[in-house]
Formats: structure tokens, C-alpha cells, sequence
């Protein structure tokens, strides 16, 4: 039997385990690949929160379940770390139920790593149904007033966090962190009703939707996917298990190359395998 009929009759299974270890490897490693330059969308956020002052308020939006964490939660950690780094305020909110345990993750996550303080430097507000309704209602009748208790029951308007902010008027920036359609609301009323800046960091098959807004300069900045996750911890000079994106993209970037390797070759042994048949 010839190489290439060896390769043609070779078990499936060992190909899985192939792909297996290909993912697997990097992130128990840390090993990550060389990323390249960062796209200007995911440079434009890291430049606004880079360039505000110690003290501002940066409200990260969580608009996402877990189906879309190995997407959006690498986002959230680069980007509330960046803010914490900074000294900046951090509040969380979240229009999708399941946001709330995933802001409190991140929270608690990034928090540890710094040595930040709940309560003083950040504070998850938790859920509130409405949609709309609530992006309004932060605006017109205050940020407080809408989220009366935190997601573990403390009076929010009492908290360290909290002083001196009432409205949009006191968020120098709101991140949306989305899977869905919640962006749209937030970039319609927060931005258009209340000049509110905005950035959003979405899944990867969301972006075409969402250049536009970032065209029309309704939008300062956009995180993409997996990939603007990665790098945004460029940027930041994170590495190894610092930087699950990073991880993520290169455990994805090997799968992809040895899938690629795998069809090259098995195209190759069919052909030559056929052509010796019919010598």
C-alpha cells in the first residue's frame, strides 16, 4: 500500500485528535501567535479610555449570554482593565438576564487582578427589563433611579462608586457588549437623545451591520469579535493567560492551519492514489 492510499485509509478519529490538540495545546501552553497591527476601530476605543481623565465614569453595557462569552467576555476583561488601569470608574448594566452574572465574573475577575474595590472603584448594577425604556429612563430620570440596588442589593445611590453621578451627563463613555440587536437601542437613544458616546464591542457576524454607525460617527470606536479582543490585549502589552483572546485566536488560527493542511494533502492522495489506479 502507498503512502498516499495509507493517508486515504486513515481513521477518522485521529484526525479529531488532531484538531483536539491543536486547540487544546495553545491554551494550556499560553503559547500565542504573532497578531499583527490592530485594527483602527479597536484602536479608537483604546484611545478614547486611554485619554480620559482619573475619576470618569466608563459604563460597560452586557447585553450577552454565555453562547457568545469565547466572543464578548475577552473583550469585556481587556477593556475594564484598561479603565481600571486608568482609574477610571466602572459600572456595569445589563439589558439581557444573563448579562448580570457575566458582568459580575468580569468584575470580580479583573477587581482581584488590580487589587480594585467594589463599591468604590466599580459596581454591577445588574438587570432591568425594558430595553428602551431603561436607556431612556438612565437619562432622563437618572442612572440611580433606575438601578435603585446593585445586582447583590446595595443601595446604589449610597455607593462610593456613584458620587457625583446622576445622568449620561457624568458617563464619559458607555461600551455595549452585544450579541443581539441591543446596540441599535443604545445608539438611538443614548446617542441621539442624549449625545452620549458610545462604543461597541459585538460578535464578528454583527460587524457589517454596525460599520456604518461607525461611518456616520455615531459610534467612536468597535471591538470585533474574537479578533478585536485580541487586540485590544495587544495594545494593552498583555500576554499569555492574561489574554484569552489572544489564546483563543491562536488555538483557532492552528486548528485552521492544519485543517487547511489536511485538505491540501488528502486532495493530493486522491489524485495520485486515482492516477496509479489507472496505470
Amino acid at each position: 500500500m502507498s503512502v498516499w492510499q495509507r493517508l486515504l485509509a486513515l481513521d477518522r478519529r485521529w484526525v479529531f485528535a488532531g484538531i483536539a490538540l491543536a486547540v487544546v495545546i495553545p491554551i494550556i501552553t499560553g503559547y500565542t501567535l504573532p497578531l499583527g497591527k490592530p485594527a483602527p476601530p479597536t484602536v479608537a476605543v483604546y484611545e478614547y479610555i486611554e485619554k480620559l481623565e482619573p475619576g470618569a465614569v466608563v459604563m460597560f453595557g452586557f447585553d450577552y449570554g454565555p453562547a457568545s462569552m469565547p466572543e464578548l467576555h475577552p473583550q469585556a476583561l481587556a477593556m475594564m482593565r484598561h479603565a481600571l488601569e486608568r482609574d477610571l470608574r466602572v459600572l456595569t448594566v445589563s439589558l439581557n438576564v444573563q448579562g448580570t452574572v457575566l458582568a459580575s465574573d468580569a468584575l470580580q475577575t479583573v477587581g482581584d487582578a488590580l487589587g480594585a474595590v467594589d463599591g468604590e472603584d466599580y459596581a454591577n448594577l445588574g438587570f432591568k427589563v425594558g430595553g428602551a425604556a431603561v436607556i431612556l429612563g438612565m437619562g432622563s430620570d437618572g442612572i440611580a433611579n433606575v438601578y435603585r440596588v446593585t445586582a447583590d442589593g446595595r443601595p446604589t445611590a449610597d455607593l462610593p462608586v456613584m458620587r457625583g453621578v446622576r445622568n449620561y451627563d457624568d458617563v464619559a463613555l458607555v461600551v455595549d457588549l452585544a450579541a443581539g440587536n441591543i446596540p441599535g437601542a443604545w445608539i438611538a437613544y443614548a446617542h441621539q437623545q442624549y449625545q452620549q458616546d458610545l462604543a461597541l464591542g459585538i460578535t464578528a457576524v454583527m460587524a457589517t451591520d454596525y460599520y456604518p454607525y461607525l461611518q456616520s460617527d455615531q459610534i467612536i470606536g468597535l471591538v470585533n469579535g474574537l479578533k478585536g479582543a485580541a487586540e485590544y490585549e495587544v495594545l494593552l502589552g498583555l500576554e499569555g493567560r492574561e489574554a484569552p483572546g489572544m489564546l483563543g485566536m491562536s488555538a483557532q488560527s492552528i486548528a485552521h492551519l492544519l485543517i487547511i493542511v489536511l485538505v491540501i494533502a488528502g486532495n493530493i492522495a486522491y489524485f495520485a492514489s486515482g492516477r496509479r489506479a489507472r496505470r
